[in-house]
Protein backbone atom coordinates (compact mmCIF):
# COMPACT_ATOMS: atom_id res chain seq x y z
CA UNK A 1 0.00 0.00 0.00
CA UNK A 2 1.73 3.61 -0.84
CA UNK A 3 0.72 6.19 1.04
CA UNK A 4 2.07 9.13 4.08
CA UNK A 5 2.70 8.72 7.51
CA UNK A 6 0.83 11.44 9.44
CA UNK A 7 0.97 13.30 12.38
CA UNK A 8 0.30 16.10 15.03
CA UNK A 9 0.64 17.40 18.19
CA UNK A 10 -1.80 19.40 20.04
CA UNK A 11 -2.10 21.61 22.84
CA UNK A 12 -2.77 19.59 26.09
CA UNK A 13 -3.92 22.88 27.69
CA UNK A 14 -7.07 23.35 25.00
CA UNK A 15 -9.13 20.93 26.04
CA UNK A 16 -11.44 21.65 23.10
CA UNK A 17 -8.70 21.03 20.36
CA UNK A 18 -8.11 17.70 21.95
CA UNK A 19 -11.64 16.72 21.96
CA UNK A 20 -12.21 17.51 18.67
CA UNK A 21 -9.12 15.62 17.19
CA UNK A 22 -9.93 12.73 19.44
CA UNK A 23 -13.34 12.78 18.39
CA UNK A 24 -12.48 12.50 14.58
CA UNK A 25 -10.28 10.48 14.71
CA UNK A 26 -11.21 7.80 16.89
CA UNK A 27 -15.42 8.28 16.91
CA UNK A 28 -17.46 8.01 19.76
CA UNK A 29 -20.35 6.22 21.13
CA UNK A 30 -23.94 7.98 22.41
CA UNK A 31 -25.72 6.33 24.63
CA UNK A 32 -29.50 7.30 24.61
CA UNK A 33 -31.34 4.86 27.33
CA UNK A 34 -31.22 1.58 25.76
CA UNK A 35 -29.91 2.51 22.09
CA UNK A 36 -26.11 3.41 21.49
CA UNK A 37 -25.42 5.28 18.31
CA UNK A 38 -21.80 4.75 17.22
CA UNK A 39 -19.69 7.31 15.00
CA UNK A 40 -16.66 5.19 13.50
CA UNK A 41 -13.73 7.80 13.54
CA UNK A 42 -11.37 8.33 10.74
CA UNK A 43 -9.15 5.62 11.48
CA UNK A 44 -11.96 3.35 10.75
CA UNK A 45 -12.04 3.67 7.05
CA UNK A 46 -10.56 2.52 4.34
CA UNK A 47 -6.82 3.49 3.40
CA UNK A 48 -6.19 4.60 7.24
CA UNK A 49 -4.12 2.60 9.53
CA UNK A 50 -3.61 3.85 13.40
CA UNK A 51 -0.17 3.62 14.03
CA UNK A 52 0.75 4.92 17.32
CA UNK A 53 -0.09 8.25 19.72
CA UNK A 54 -0.82 10.59 17.03
CA UNK A 55 0.68 8.83 14.23
CA UNK A 56 -1.39 7.51 11.02
CA UNK A 57 -0.51 5.69 8.10
CA UNK A 58 -3.22 7.26 5.11
CA UNK A 59 -3.65 6.46 1.62
CA UNK A 60 -3.39 9.34 -1.21
CA UNK A 61 -7.63 9.57 -1.41
CA UNK A 62 -7.75 10.45 2.48
CA UNK A 63 -4.35 12.73 2.82
CA UNK A 64 -6.44 15.67 1.67
CA UNK A 65 -9.33 15.02 4.24
CA UNK A 66 -6.86 14.56 7.05
CA UNK A 67 -4.90 17.54 6.27
CA UNK A 68 -7.68 19.79 5.68
CA UNK A 69 -9.41 19.03 9.42
CA UNK A 70 -6.22 19.37 11.11
CA UNK A 71 -6.20 22.92 9.54
CA UNK A 72 -8.88 23.66 11.22
CA UNK A 73 -8.02 22.98 14.25
CA UNK A 74 -4.74 25.69 14.47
Amino acid sequence: MNGFIVTWDVNSRDAAACGRVRRFVFGYELRNGAKTYTYPGFVRREGVRYLGQSVVFVDRVRLDELRAFLRLQR
